[in-house]
């Protein structure tokens, strides 16, 4: 059992002022297989007293100096990859094959796309005798996710430090075991003292106190609707800006001349990633009425294929969810659809076969309309609801129906008309018949989704603030 008994500050690793600990639990085991320390208020002092002195010098580093950094960064994390990806999966339940291309290759491409925009960015523009510049935001305090403990924090404290900002982070206690990782690859990397701090511990304690923290000047979170208005709440006393990345109810959007089958594939594939628990996943399927039939089979079919199991095992395509609080919510949302009426295609509340431990849920399928709890309110498992629709107008209305615009995808036999109905969706960015993602462009909500978006060079931006020189 590992036992972290220090976090990072000011380029050391130093026993946290509170002798408590918070033990993590593997999901597939569901026994403890670390314990880190259980920070404190004070803890949040001393690394926001560090980063506040780093600042002035880290702020005025060149822009080729900083991508310097993250292209080392990136070859140490390349290095340890496997280590990473191990430690992951034992974390999180994260299929390995998977988990390897998503979280590692991944936060590897956002560190050197990180190392390529920094030096991109129009720094300084010209307008008469007035010079507009960008420039850092400050100290920026950085409260990362648990279902992407690497992307997570590259995402955030990476994107803040590329734009010349200093960091208190505070990584998920449900999975910051990577941290740890990532600040040794810091410090190898040659990153100044007092540049990336990383305190661990829970959000009311922790997360409260960087979010109200008078030396921190931004608050950048991936988390919870509750979590982001906490952070708005204790953030405003400061005026101070804040990111939030929230959660989802996204709608695959399938037409009727669309390619059916791989867009129904695609569509359950995306939403039961990472067991679903993943802000973006396509968990609203809208498809004609007159093919609704058609893709209930289609759908069940792809969910019940997926390899329940051992995340270790490389053919396993579904891991378990992350906490037993969290298996207990999911069945609970599945046994609230059930008890709604909504139709139940495959899947539910039992365990999977041939498991008797473990947070493993059944990849479910309902069937029904946009009324339902399973069709407005984000599971956070691998729950698909199907909802049919009539016409092309109905369909983007029932997308837009939602408290949530994080993501989404279109599917017809024309992309110029799968764009036009894309823009559309008020959701912060939608794929186009089944095209990957690519970090190049943003990734970010509206409505109760979140503020502010991530990377490439708009999530570099991001932790920038305009300065007018006049004359």
């Amino acid at each position: 059992m590992i036992d972290h008994r220090n976090i990072f500050i000011d380029g050391q690793w130093v026993p946290a002022d509170a002798t408590g600990v918070l033990t993590i639990v593997n999901p597939v085991t569901e026994q403890p297989i670390a314990t880190v320390p259980r920070g404190s208020p004070a803890d949040v002092e001393r690394a926001a007293q560090a980063a506040a002195r780093a600042f002035p010098a880290w702020s005025r580093t060149s822009p080729a100096e900083r991508a310097a950094i993250f292209r080392r960064m990136a070859r140490l994390t390349e290095a340890r990859k496997d280590e990473i990806a191990r430690t992951i999966v034992t974390e999180l339940g994260y299929p390995i094959a998977l988990c390897m291309k998503s979280q590692v290759e991944g936060g590897i491409e956002e560190l050197d796309l990180l190392a390529e925009y920094v030096g991109q960015i129009r720094w300084t523009e010209q307008f008469g005798d007035t010079r507009v510049h960008r420039v850092p935001s400050g100290v920026v305090g950085a409260i990362t996710a648990w279902n992407g403990p690497l992307r997570s924090i590259i995402s955030k404290a990476g994107a803040a430090m590329a734009a010349g900002c200093t960091i208190v982070c505070k990584p998920s206690e449900v999975a910051p075991l990577t941290a740890y990782a990532f600040a040794e690859i810091c410090d190898a990397a040659g990153l100044p003292p007092g540049v990336f701090n990383m305190v661990s511990g829970v959000g009311p304690e922790v997360g409260e106190a960087i979010s109200a923290h008078p030396l921190i000047d931004m608050v950048s979170l991936t988390g919870s609707v509750r979590a982001g208005r906490a952070v708005m709440q204790a953030a405003s006393a400061l005026i101070k800006r804040v990111h939030l990345e929230l959660g989802g109810k996204s709608a695959n959007l399938i037409l009727a001349d669309a390619d059916f089958e791989r867009a129904v594939a695609d569509g359950i594939v995306d939403a039961t990633r990472n067991t679903g628990q993943v802000c973006g996943g396509l968990t609203r399927m809208l498809v004609p009425r007159a093919r609704l039939e058609e893709a209930e089979g289609l759908a069940v079919a792809r969910a019940e294929s997926l390899i329940i199991g051992d995340p270790f095992d490389p053919v396993t395509t579904l891991g378990p969810v992350a906490t037993a609080a969290a298996h207990q919510r999911v069945r609970g949302y599945i046994q609230s659809g059930i008890d709604e009426g909504v139709r139940l295609l495959t899947g539910g509340v039992d365990m999977p076969r041939g498991l008797n431990r473990g947070y493993y849920v059944r990849p479910t399928v309902f069937s029904g309309d946009n009324r339902s709890r399973v069709a407005r309110e984000e599971i956070f498992g691998p729950v698909v609801v199907i909802i049919p629709f009539d016409d092309e107008d109905e369909a983007v209305r029932i997308a837009n129906d939602s408290a949530y615009g994080l993501a989404g995808a279109v599917w017809s036999a024309s992309a110029g008309r799968a764009r036009e109905i894309a823009l559309k969706l008020r959701t912060g960015r939608v794929r186009v018949n089944g095209a990957p993602l690519d970090k190049r462009g943003t990734h970010g909500g509206f409505k109760l989704s979140g503020v502010g978006r991530e990377w490439g060079r708009f999530g570099i931006e991001e932790f920038t603030e305009y300065q007018s020189v006049i004359g």
